[in-house]
């Protein structure tokens, strides 16, 4: 006993805690069998990490219009819950393991355990990637930027309503609206409902999601992209991204353009159909937000990507002006045409293939034709610009708008998506700081 208790002494780390436990009539802790202990650790861990993963609640992220809605909430939750139910399956799997393991702790029963854990841990970890990713979402909501955020959701909601009720028939009503959200970076991006994502595991998105670089957010006169994003989310929750790239195809072929090129237009179709259908609805000042993202240096502007679904940008510039003179505005697409061609007057110089360039003149208007102003089944028989109207009735909305917006007053009525284009005007116009403008611009649309 003496030559066992000298060699605890020697292993110990502190003979003390050896002596303390032994005056106090417990077992010194190299007496204190490790093994079952650790295999109940591994159960209770598990077990506790699946429950942390609870559903989110009502109020969690705060009580003010900028709070995720209840059925933001919801869809999140009923995606969650799917996981969850795997993963507490799992969960019981490994504590039923560590009670066999328990009783009987042999090097098969502990293997089976581990491996159970592992398992279960990897389901974890990935049930944790999607609740973390929607906790980061919603937390925004509760600093300093959720009337941006709020801002942004109104005007969303606002593109979605006027192009449902403008539609020439009744369609299911998409639920929640889409849901925006900052995030560092050079371009704005949307993640469409029910399409699978990575950043959630390949699980399928539940409700748009508009993601804004906060330089944009900063400056809200280049918010023209909520327009362009929401504008990917109706082209798929109307159900036109069928329709519309056949309608492309069909056309330019009808007009006699080379298979090549009407290929290559239909690739683009639905960022051509963004461009087109954001400025239906945000008006005649987001051609120059448009450019705002696209008119970088030269070599980057006039370069083509074969397999690309953006149009070059050189190009996609000089297809925004064709709808804008289409749409009422001639001399303004004809200036907007003038300076984009003055900034980049040589577009033959890098890749652009000869045959996409010279039959641009041609193939253009066509495209346009096309997407905005051809009657389409899912509107109900009614064309894009029917639905979502903007003509010179509406710019003098916007010019009214700005000259208020600059002065602190009140815009009045004005729809929330035509704030975007007053707010640029009123910062073209110089009628105010640029602070100022984005500072009424936030105040105006968090408080309706």
């Amino acid at each position: 006993m003496a030559a066992l208790a000298e060699t605890l002494d020697r292993e110990t780390p502190d003979a003390t805690v050896v002596s303390a436990a032994r005056r106090a009539g417990t077992p010194p802790p190299e007496a204190v069998p490790v093994l079952l202990p650790w295999v109940r650790t591994q159960s209770v861990n598990v077990v506790r990490h699946a429950a942390a993963l609870r559903p989110f609640r009502a109020g969690e992220f705060g009580n003010g219009a900028a709070a995720p809605s209840d059925g933001h909430l919801q869809a999140t939750n009923q995606l969650l819950s799917g996981l969850r139910r795997l993963l507490i399956a799992e969960t019981r799997k490994v504590s039923r393991a560590a009670e066999l393991a328990t009783a009987e702790p042999s090097s098969q029963r502990l293997a089976e355990m581990v491996a159970l854990k592992e398992r279960a841990h990897r389901l974890v970890m990935a049930t944790e990637k999607v609740w973390d990713f929607y906790f980061e979402l919603f937390g925004q909501r509760q600093s300093r930027y959720a009337d941006w955020l709020l801002s942004c959701d109104r005007i969303a909601l606002d593109c979605y309503q006027v192009a449902y009720m403008g539609a020439g028939k009744a369609k299911p009503i998409p639920a929640p609206p889409p849901f925006s959200y900052m995030r560092t970076g050079f371009s704005p991006a949307t993640f469409r409902r029910r399409i699978p994502l990575s950043r959630l595991g390949k699980q399928l998105n539940p409700f748009p999601l508009i993601e804004l670089p906060y330089h944009r957010l900063v400056n809200p006169w280049t918010l023209g992209a909520v327009l362009h994003e929401v504008s990917h989310n109706l082209h798929s929750d109307m159900g036109m991204n069928r329709s519309v790239p056949r309608r492309i195809a069909a056309r330019l072929l009808q007009a006699g353009l080379p298979a090549a090129v009407a290929n290559t237009w239909t690739r683009w179709n639905r960022e051509t159909f963004a461009d087109m259908s954001g400025l239906l609805l945000g008006g005649s000042t987001i051609v120059g937000s448009l450019m705002d993202v696209i008119g970088r240096g030269p070599v980057t502007t006039i370069t083509f990507s074969p397999s690309g679904v953006h149009p070059t940008p050189y190009l996609r510039g000089l297809v925004s002006c064709e709808l804008l003179g289409r749409m009422g505005f001639p001399r303004r697409a004809e200036r907007y045409r003038r300076m984009w061609r003055r900034i980049y007057p040589n577009p033959g110089a890098a890749n652009l293939p000869p045959l996409l360039l010279s039959s641009f003149e041609k193939a253009c208007p066509v495209v346009v034709n096309a997407i905005c102003f051809e009657p389409y089944e899912e509107l109900g028989g009614k064309s894009l610009a029917q639905v979502i109207p903007y003509g010179p009735k509406e710019d003098l909305m916007v010019e009214e708008a700005a000259r208020r917006l600059a002065a602190g007053n009140d815009p009045g009525i004005i729809p929330a998506r035509f704030l975007i284009g007053a707010a640029r005007r009123a910062l073209e116009r110089r009628l105010t700081r640029p602070g100022a403008i984005a500072r009424n611009f936030y105040r105006e649309l968090a408080r309706r």
